[in-house]
């Protein structure tokens, strides 16, 4: 049994263990592969993970002994599902590992907006505190959360989450999604939740429906004084559009963990755009969301082995 991990930096890069798939495969692990070098370095392997390496059906025509793909992540957009499905290839993904950590960063964003604690710290720290004539003092606005309206797009593992969190801080929250669950906040149109919400977290699978829905159309909906959080996906948002309402003060902030095209192109226009702050998608990364990620991917195989696959996607 041999098995190939294709990019395992991102998952492991040096604080976890691979050990466990030593014990059941002959293991090769490449920190990063090339797109030129994916089928070189699949070869005769049994069984690949990968986590953001591009699956094409030219990569498993080239591939014949391949059996088994674990996608090192919830979204499995990289592998061409059909072309494996084909060759009777096992798709499997890792879903609902990230919940907590994904809800946390949304009100680190939250929280950056509201308090500023670095602006303050690196303030105190240049000596503005010690010549202060008062015993206090701010230089940006600060916001109580208590009765402000969370609008939140898509309800599901995430989405749920943050509403959680958001009603211990005494926000109002309402929610936009296609499946109705019972005791969640009050479900509203996208409009609605555009014009009512102070804040707005995205949460939303990406689908040919929320592709780009974040434009200066949507964007116009929102208050002056809103601000836009997306821990999702950076195919929500025109970002052209988005750069052009902040950097014109149409909305207040925007803050994301996703953009379109990642790593970031020095061109792209939200990366110096007013108000605007922007983390290099670590939302899932916390090491132990990553050490359960890694569990996961551990039964996913060993299910795999045992032929009773789990967490299939195609």
């Amino acid at each position: 049994m041999k098995l190939v991990i294709l990019d395992g930096h991102a998952v492991n890069p040096g604080d976890l263990s691979w050990a466990f798939f030593y014990n059941h495969a002959d293991v090769t692990v490449y920190e990063r592969t090339p797109s030129s070098l994916v089928a070189e370095r699949i070869g005769d392997a049994d069984a690949i993970f990968l986590n953001k390496i591009n699956i094409t059906k030219e990569i498993l025509d080239k591939c014949p002994n391949l059996k088994y793909i674990g996608v090192l992540a919830t979204g499995y957009n990289v592998v061409d599902l059909k072309a494996a499905k084909e060759k009777n290839i096992i798709v499997t993904n890792i879903p609902s590992y990230s919940t907590d950590s994904v809800a946390q960063h949304v009100f680190s964003f939250i929280l950056h907006f509201t308090n500023h604690v670095a602006t303050h710290a690196l303030s105190v720290k240049n000596g503005e505190w010690i010549s202060c004539p008062d015993f206090c003092y701010w230089n940006e606005s600060l916001i109580e959360l208590k009765g402000k309206t969370l609008g939140i797009f898509g309800y599901g593992n995430i989405g749920s989450k943050v509403a959680k969190i958001a009603e211990v801080f005494g926000m109002n929250v309402i929610c936009c999604t296609r499946t109705q669950k019972d005791g969640m906040p009050k479900s509203v149109s996208f409009e609605e939740l555009l014009k009512q919400s102070d804040f707005v977290s995205l949460h939303a699978p990406l689908t040919e429906q929320t592709q780009n829905i974040i434009n200066k159309d949507s964007i116009s909906l929102m208050k002056k004084s809103a601000y836009l959080i997306n821990t999702a996906r950076g195919g929500f948002v025109v970002e052209k559009d988005l750069a052009d309402a902040l950097n014109q003060e149409k909305i207040a902030g925007y803050a994301a963990d996703v953009i379109l095209e990642e790593p970031m192109d020095k061109n792209n226009p939200l990366r110096l755009a007013k108000n605007c702050i922007i983390t290099p998608h670590i939302a899932w990364a916390p090491k132990e969301t990553r050490q359960r990620l890694l569990g996961i991917a551990q039964n996913n195989f060993i299910a795999w082995l045992e032929g009773n696959p789990q967490n299939v996607v195609n």
